[in-house]
């Protein structure tokens, strides 16, 4: 699969299956000096491992995090980071009904065909939305690069499950709420409303969608190679590596197409001497290059397709029309562990820009 490497100066590699004896990652381009323990991934880790509540599948992980190489005496050593998450909790046998079913919504057909029957079917394998996890792995060490280095941050949070939505527009200082409950919404009573609405469709055996935003803060103007690496370009490559993501949209996106230029352009200003502009309908990129001001996007994700409600297939091995209901454990709405991953991808993402402008030098 030779779609399992992304970046261009910072690179991060992914391997392994849902199913397999571990899945891990290989971030090779972070510069020599960056202070780096375990528990600097091991925390984000945490944000999005399965098991730890009614919304999500009970497949518990612990996802214990083990560098391998790449770090000595507590910093980067310049060499290829390596980690690896040992699998624990696999029940394979809930998969065995799968062999020649295909299940709706996934990608078994297209993987079979392109694999000739020889890809890991078991829990998705390479295509598991538990892969995330290595994204995970090479964002918190792009993460701790930017605070680091530039004092960029970035916060991922759900702002709308299913029909139910966010009331007010996110601010900074709403940061410190989006852990504070299920479901990453730093809105507590909409959080309790979309907690709600997600176990009403668990105990339906259906799923629900949602969406996913992120605000990245602090970036500098100038990240971005037009014309086919711009910053959007490969944030949207990035986010598009997410099972489940089926939509994006940067500033004002596709609200930005009902309005006039007069209406949707961002005036220049001078605030404490610093050139900005007074709205941010750009989402902090013109011409594919960050313009001084958060990069700010809308991620729309695809309600979860394993669910317990008996649906019609077709079984390969006969070529006949069949009844398939999913069994094992799933998650009734993907969208509340995927804030973590959102923010992985997105400081991945920009820390490769960022060193390949030489805003971060290789040697820190």
């Amino acid at each position: 699969m030779s779609g399992s490497s992304i970046g261009q100066h910072l690179v991060l590699t992914s391997f392994g299956e849902s199913h397999g004896k571990a899945i891990g990652a290989i971030v090779d381009g972070c510069p020599a000096g960056l202070e780096l323990d375990e528990k600097d991934i091991q925390t984000m880790l945490d944000l999005r491992k399965p098991g730890q509540n009614l919304i999500s599948t009970q497949r518990k992980e612990g996802d214990v995090v083990e560098i391998v190489s790449g770090v000595f005496r507590g910093h980067t050593t310049g060499a290829p980071i390596s980690m690896i998450i040992r699998n624990a909790d696999q029940k394979s046998k809930d998969y065995e009904n799968l062999k020649t079913k295909l299940r709706p919504g996934h990608s078994d057909y297209p993987a079979m065909m392109k694999y000739n029957h020889l890809n890991d079917y078991r829990g998705g394998g390479r295509f598991s939305g538990r892969l995330t996890a290595t994204h995970v792995m090479g964002g918190a060490i792009a993460r701790k690069l930017l605070k680091t280095t530039l004092g960029i941050e970035t916060n991922a949070f759900t702002s709308q499950i299913g029909k139910i939505k966010m009331s007010k527009e996110f601010n900074i200082k709403m940061a410190k709420s989006i852990y504070k409950n299920e479901v990453r919404c730093p809105e507590n009573e909409t959080a309790k409303s979309m907690r709600e609405n997600i176990l009403d469709a668990r105990k339906k055996g259906d799923s629900l969608g949602g969406i996913i935003e992120s605000i990245t803060t602090n970036v500098p103007v100038g990240l971005g190679e037009p014309i086919f690496n711009s910053l959007e370009s490969d944030l949207s490559k990035a986010i598009f590596s997410i099972p489940s993501v089926k939509g994006i949209e940067f500033g004002s996106g596709f609200r930005g197409s009902e309005l006039y230029g007069s209406e949707n352009n961002d005036l220049y200003t001078i605030k404490r001497g610093k050139i900005v502009t007074e709205t941010n309908r750009s989402g902090g990129i013109l011409g594919g290059i960050s313009n001084g001001m958060p990069i700010t996007i809308r991620i729309a994700f695809k309600p979860a397709s394993s669910i317990a409600q008996k649906q019609n297939t077709i079984d390969i091995k006969t070529k006949k029309e069949t009844i398939l209901q999913v069994k094992g454990r799933h998650d009734p709405c993907v969208v509340p562990r995927a804030p973590p991953v959102v923010d992985s991808l997105v400081a991945f993402t920009i820390a490769d820009h960022a060193l390949l402008t030489g805003m971060i030098k290789p040697v820190l």
